[in-house]
């Protein structure tokens, strides 16, 4: 097994971009009183600055830090070429976020050992993308990772040919992990740090000592099962080189809180539309959605909603959003705000119930088969928002059925794949758009009038 784990990456692709980057302190995040960083360079790291770190903190540890705000299409086209080489190799390829990804070559030693074939991965992701990484090489996924840190202890520009490489051979997995501290081993957070700790387990080969019953008594019987094999070097864990995707979302901490239901109307809006597009873009559908809200205390809320039938698009995710937070108390004031799509579903999978009554019709009343919100509100919040696809919300009239607003999103992908993701937008998006002098608005009218 190998674990392949780019170096800063974030970071080391702003580099890459704007080559008089380099050698200076930088950071990935937001700049705002309430930023964070995402990633940054080694040389911020010799500062103190870290991963998570309040932005305000990172520029007091390092006053000439350089914040440069993230770009994540950008990364996501890196993180593709990443899988290109390494799917060059194996189609065993297990992605793990956008920087990182387990490797099975078990099946492939014909192009060498497992070392060798690491050492051809290092030199190709610098050829090819003009980036550094590091390789850990084990015979368990779990003992792999643990091997790619080690080989992440040395900063790229001090690493000798070869030194991106960690290998932990069979015979040595003892003496690798026995001196790690237990927070290294998956599953071991600061609580379960903690517990152990009152009973003397501080390294691996405390907890490899201790008694299965008293592990399991201690922490559970399934994650005591599961941190005695790792304690002990087993894993069985395959690489999955296609894992279904459990939840797509989207969330942001805003500069000032939030007191007014029409902001946070807008804000989720501007939320949910991105986690429709990627339904869209990924053909899936969201049987679920969830909100979180984080109020100016800092307490942190979720409500979540079954959907029937199915959101297929932005449309129907905006508009559970807005349901949710109808009954959300926001007069403390909001600080952050998240929406996500779950239990996700092929798009192809999805059967609608006919309906007798169109809606808006009859007693015009809305059936819905969502949970866990309030109807009063979303529509509080729905003409508060000026949201284009929630118009039943704004004014009674009669909505188009959801299949026009599926074909809507249809054409939308199949124009912003071919022109480009700023070709054509939604019209309550804000920001330009380049569509040849097209409006939005008035290509999402010629499309529903050709429909």
């Amino acid at each position: 097994m190998l674990h392949v784990d780019m170096d800063a990456f974030f970071a080391s692709v702003e580099v890459l971009d704007d080559p008089s980057l380099a050698g200076r302190p930088i950071a990935v995040g937001g700049d705002g009183s309430r930023g964070a960083v995402a990633s940054c360079s080694y040389e911020a790291r010799a500062r103190g600055v870290r991963s998570a770190m309040a932005t305000a903190e990172a520029r007091r540890c390092c006053p000439d830090l350089v914040v440069v705000a993230p770009r994540h299409h950008r990364y996501v086209e890196v993180s593709h070429e990443l899988h290109r080489v390494l799917r060059d190799i194996t189609a065993l390829v297990e992605p793990v976020g956008l920087d990182e990804a387990f490797v099975d070559v078990s099946g492939v030693l014909r192009r060498g050992s497992p070392p060798t074939i690491g050492r051809y991965i290092l030199r190709q992701v610098h050829a090819s993308l003009g980036l550094t990484c590091a390789v850990g090489v084990a015979r368990t996924k779990s003992l792999a990772k643990l091997a790619s840190r080690r080989a992440k202890g040395v900063a790229p520009a001090d690493r000798g040919p070869g030194d991106g490489l960690f290998v932990v051979m069979p015979q040595a997995e003892r003496c690798f992990l026995d001196p790690l501290p237990v927070t290294e081993l998956w599953g071991v957070g600061p609580a379960t740090a903690e517990r152990l700790a009152r009973y003397g387990v501080h390294q691996v080969a405390d907890l490899a000592a201790m008694p299965p019953a008293t592990l399991r008594r201690l922490v559970g019987r399934s994650a005591g099962e599961r941190l005695a094999a790792l304690a002990r070097g087993c894993d069985t864990t395959p690489v999955r080189p296609s894992r279904p995707v459990k939840s797509i979302g989207r969330e942001t901490t805003v500069a000032q809180d939030l007191f007014e239901p029409a902001d946070l109307a807008d804000l989720a809006a501007r939320l949910a539309r991105p986690v429709g597009a990627a339904l869209v873009a990924q053909d899936l559908a969201a049987r679920a959605v969830t909100v979180k809200v984080r109020f100016a205390d800092r307490r942190t809320i979720t409500r979540t909603t079954a959907l029937v039938p199915p959101a297929t698009g932005a449309r129907g995710v905006v508009e559970a959003s807005l349901e949710l937070l109808g009954g959300v108390e926001i007069t403390g004031g909001v600080r952050l705000l998240g929406v996500a799509a779950s239990s996700l579903v092929p798009r192809g999978a999805v059967v609608e119930q006919l309906r007798l009554i169109p809606e808006g019709t009859g007693t015009g009343q809305r059936s819905s088969g969502r949970t866990g919100g309030s109807t009063g509100g979303a529509t509080r919040l729905a003409r508060l928002s000026g949201d284009g696809v929630s118009q039943a919300a704004r004014d009674g009239s009669v909505r188009p059925p959801p299949s026009r607003w599926q074909r809507v999103d249809d054409v939308l992908r199949m124009l912003q794949h071919r022109y480009g993701a700023q070709a054509v937008r939604r019209a309550a998006d804000p920001g330009p758009c380049r569509a040849d002098g097209l409006d939005a608005d008035v290509v999402m009218a010629r499309t529903l009038r050709e429909d």
